[in-house]
């Protein structure tokens, strides 16, 4: 059990990019529409037995016919000089109840990540994620940026809309953490000698429950990554998604003040974030994001199906 190669591209010095479901589904959405607009070829896949649980059970005339796991594909794309290779895991492996991956299985499979970089001579990795903050939903997100090496960030300074985590993960501390599989890559790529930066695009802490995807935080990720790659493609599908997805924000809150199904200080608070300046918003407390969410979260279960809320 493994890696199962289609075929052996010819790469030099690639760059990865990596992408799994999370809040929002803001890394994994960024990530595979970057792959799908520059018609990156799959090469490999990361066999699921070791890690996932069948998703799907076909039976046929009363026979077992096949069993459907989650996907944790590898493609492959050059544009002009540069060589890419893209990593697209559909479920990210977990033990237990955890909700992010952590444990054995997530080690493993963010180390066979890497052996397909290493084989390739790769020096640099991408991952993408979520970034949960006060910002409300009609703003445009920033892009949370955390690189492994120190010699990386003032090359992250130059990205647009672009923030180091360490700038502004300072109310309560100096440090910050990143869940799952995204800092976990960070981590080993680092163990190994490979630079890697996380780019998390900005959500709504209110919105951190929710079972939409939340296309705003992805595309301000595409965006620096458009720039990092120094290509140019087309984002109307994108903004039309996240058109849609605001109306529904705002019928959905609407609809909650109406029915005052949660506490006025909760509608204050998101409403005082729509009329805040942009570099107004930041982390907050843990103590702060329980007391706003415990309220919505409940909301969100009784209104979402349950396999969507978790990614």
């Amino acid at each position: 059990m493994g890696i199962k190669f289609y075929k052996e591209p010819e790469l030099k010095n690639p760059v990865m990019f990596c992408g799994w479901p999370g809040i929002g589904n803001i890394g994994i959405n960024a990530i595979e529409s970057l792959r799908v607009v520059l018609k990156a070829q799959e090469f490999a896949e990361i066999e699921p037995w070791d890690f996932f649980n069948p998703r799907k059970v076909t039976i046929q005339k009363g026979l077992l016919k096949d069993l459907e796991f989650p996907y944790s594909k590898f493609y492959s794309k050059r544009i002009r000089n540069h060589d890419l290779i893209f990593f697209i895991g559909q479920e990210q492996p977990s033990e237990g109840r955890i909700r992010y991956a952590e444990g054995k299985k997530a080690y493993k499979i963010a180390n066979l990540v890497l052996d397909v970089a290493e084989k390739y001579d790769c020096k640099r990795v991408y991952t993408s994620g979520a970034a949960v903050t006060q910002i409300h939903h009609t703003a445009k997100p920033r892009v949370w940026a955390v690189p492994n090496r120190q010699s990386l960030i003032e090359e992250i300074k130059k990205y647009q809309n672009t923030i180091l985590m360490s700038g502004i993960e300072g109310r309560n501390s100096s440090q910050g953490s990143i869940t799952g599989l995204n800092g976990l890559l960070l981590g080993v790529a680092k163990k190994r000698g490979l630079e890697a930066v996380c780019l998390m695009g900005e959500i709504p802490y209110y919105l951190q429950g929710a079972p939409w995807p939340y296309p705003k935080g992805s595309k301000s990720v595409l965006e620096v990554l458009a720039k990092i790659l120094d290509v140019k493609f087309d984002l109307s599908q994108l903004d039309e998604l996240a058109e849609t997805v605001d109306e529904n924000i705002e019928e959905f809150l609407e609809s909650l003040y109406a029915a005052e199904a949660i506490p006025p200080q909760v509608k204050d608070e998101i409403e005082k974030l729509r009329d805040a300046r942009p570099t107004e918003p930041g982390p907050i407390t843990k103590e702060e994001q329980n007391e706003m969410m415990k309220h919505l979260d409940e909301l969100f279960r009784e209104g979402g199906r349950q396999d969507e809320k978790h990614f």
